[in-house]
């Protein structure tokens, strides 16, 4: 499958990859609607590892270089 992907003009990778991260944002956003009411303590999880990647990705990016 890379080796397939690798064969593309670069510009063509990278609108590939643009609309693959696109769909997969979409799709988890899409979610919501399905859903009428969440339970409280589920909720608090996604906000806690949400945070937690967040802060991890603030750090490996900006701070650890």
């Amino acid at each position: 499958m890379i080796d397939f992907f690798q064969n593309f003009n670069p510009i063509i990778q990278a609108l590939i990859a643009t609309l693959f991260t696109w769909g997969m944002t979409a799709l988890g956003a899409s979610l919501v609607f399905a859903t009428k009411s969440i339970n409280q303590r589920l909720m608090d999880s996604m906000l806690g590892f949400a945070g937690g990647v967040m802060i991890a990705a603030s750090y490996w990016s900006l701070l650890g270089p």
